[in-house]
């Protein structure tokens, strides 16, 4: 490249140059005498500028990646960063459908769902993008639809497998006629080793972390619609009975609540730990 004075300058002489019309334009001091001197500010000038480009950009990411994880199934498409662990995490019931009925008059869609909302934080903490199949009141199912079980039921699974997501947690509240029965219990599908291994991760942390008297095992299902239709590693944690008063009021406390999604927590990321590709 040739200077309109006849010199020959290199790319760096040349840009050297350049820089210091720009500092001078800007009303700058431009220190240095000597084209050397000239030369070492331009090339500190230009670490700078992509020091500073590169720290805007990674800002940016990271401005991105909170703003998908902070995106719900019913506020749009989240987007999962690569990666990035994806867990879905399924509150269950909602809308018109309270699920189990509590011996104090509490609803089970109500726990889920608080339960569940602590789970996510929880996770999104350790660096997990969390979907949520819900995170309102409401249910997956349109106001009209004839069937509103079936098309929601049907509306969370095709959530699922939109994600791919590494596990599935579905959350509820257990109830039984015999009011004395309790404990927390994980459900897995039949056959599903996997399954079975988040379960017991999860069940552990249960028992140490929310009720050491709790002495249930994890146990096989084939029954559960969400364990039957859905691909990917699922279980269903059952916190406790809604139909032991004991049970009923603790699980209606958030300090209470807060133990049983620190334990759910803890399993789920057990699981993925000792599990990574």
């Amino acid at each position: 490249m040739r200077h309109k004075k006849g010199k020959c300058l290199s790319g760096i002489g040349f840009l050297a140059e350049y820089m210091g019309k720009a500092v001078r334009k800007a009303g700058l001091p431009w220190k240095g005498e000597t084209r050397g001197e000239k030369i070492f500010s331009a090339i500190v000038g230009i670490l700078l500028l992509v020091a500073a480009l590169h720290l805007g950009r990674t800002a940016a990411v990271y401005l991105q990646i909170g703003d998908a994880d902070r995106q719900n199934a019913s506020g749009g498409k989240v987007v999962v960063t690569e990666g990035r662990k994806c867990v879905v995490i399924d509150a269950g019931h909602g809308g018109d459908d309270p699920g189990k009925v509590g011996i104090n008059g509490a609803l089970e869609k109500d726990i889920n769902l608080e339960i569940a909302n602590l789970v996510k934080q929880y996770l999104e903490a350790s660096d997990v993008t969390v979907i949520m199949t819900r995170e309102t009141d409401e249910g997956l199912y349109d106001p009209s639809a004839p069937n509103k079980k079936v098309q929601d039921m049907k509306r969370r699974i095709a959530l699922i497998e939109e994600y791919s997501p590494l596990v599935t947690v579905s959350i509820h509240q257990n109830s039984y006629p015999e009011e004395y029965v309790h404990g927390g219990q994980v459900f897995y599908y039949n056959n599903s080793v996997q399954g079975q291994k988040l379960a017991e991760h999860i069940q552990k942390e249960l028992v140490e972390k929310a009720d050491p008297e709790n002495r249930r095992q994890v146990k096989a299902n084939d029954s559960y619609y969400l364990l039957k239709k859905t691909g990917s590693v699922i279980v269903i944690v059952e916190c406790g009975f809604l139909s032991n008063s004991a049970e009923a009021e603790k699980l209606c406390t958030p300090e209470y609540q807060d133990r049983v999604a620190w334990a759910i927590h803890m399993g789920i990321l057990q699981y993925l730990n000792k599990n990574e590709k």
